[in-house]
């Protein structure tokens, strides 16, 4: 059975001061409130891995995770973190392929293939960025972007390589742009996915993986979001940097 996840990506924001505290608040309010068994993955800058993995100790549904990492073990890449060192560093999850990765460090699908078998190898959960933008959409091709993107990064994985992947569904085009994603727009591309993926290896691994959907997700619309039949929770961006909105995202799920 596949898992509920809210995952939240801090983007560059805290510094290691209000990291702590952020953390500290998420992870206390969570133990005395939350109810149901969701995974929460804490998603900082590099800067706060070390103290957030002391923060999270033996709990057992609070994870961390990291933004990107390298394609290489290690090597002359001045600026760049490798698998291994997110993992010494206690994490168990790490974000490729986010949107923002894509336009502004123009990483690729071949590039990401690569990043995704790497992290895999290296014992941690990719969670896998994909989505499109504005003009793919108004176009009626996001499918077929999508698809490519899924299909270019992630198929060339075995069948138990790719259970272990999370696929995180990302509408930029309604992210920062005044438009809205609807419940049900959600659910439609969340559905297409899962068939892409009962397609290319079968329904049952299909239906083990966890998607989550990154579009704005706040307090408000958490509940009617996540009650979709194939979304799984959410890839939260600016509310997770809101220890009592992140909080009430989680409990969306109680």
């Amino acid at each position: 059975m596949r898992k509920n996840i809210v995952a939240g990506n801090w983007k560059m924001n805290c510094s290691l001061p209000e990291g702590k505290k952020l953390a500290s608040e998420v992870i206390h309010m969570v133990q005395d409130e939350v109810q149901n068994i969701t995974q929460i993955i804490l998603i900082p800058p590099f800067i706060h891995l070390t103290g957030i993995h002391s923060l999270i100790g033996s709990s057992s549904n609070i994870f961390l995770g990291a933004q990107n990492c390298h394609q290489e073990a290690s090597g002359a890449f001045t600026g760049e973190v490798s698998a291994a060192m997110l993992v010494s560093c206690g994490a168990s999850h790490v974000i490729l392929g986010h949107s923002e990765r894509r336009e502004y460090f123009k990483e690729s699908d071949e590039l990401l293939s690569t990043k995704v078998k790497f992290a895999l190898d290296n014992g941690l959960t990719p969670i896998f960025c994909c989505g499109e933008k504005l003009e793919v959409r108004e176009a009626g091709d996001h499918e077929n972007l999508v698809g490519s993107q899924i299909e270019e990064a992630l198929f060339d994985l075995s069948e138990e390589e790719i259970k272990k992947v999370v696929i995180a569904y990302e509408p930029v085009w309604a992210i920062g742009t005044g438009k809205t994603a609807s419940a049900e727009q959600a659910q439609e591309m969340h559905a297409f996915i899962r068939n892409q993926i009962a397609l290319k290896y079968t329904q049952e691994v299909a239906d083990e993986i966890s998607i989550l959907y990154g579009g704005s997700v706040k307090p408000e619309n958490a509940r009617e979001i996540f009650s979709q039949a194939d979304v799984d929770g959410g890839l939260i961006g600016g509310a997770s940097l809101k220890s009592r909105d992140f909080t009430n995202i989680v409990k969306a799920f109680d």
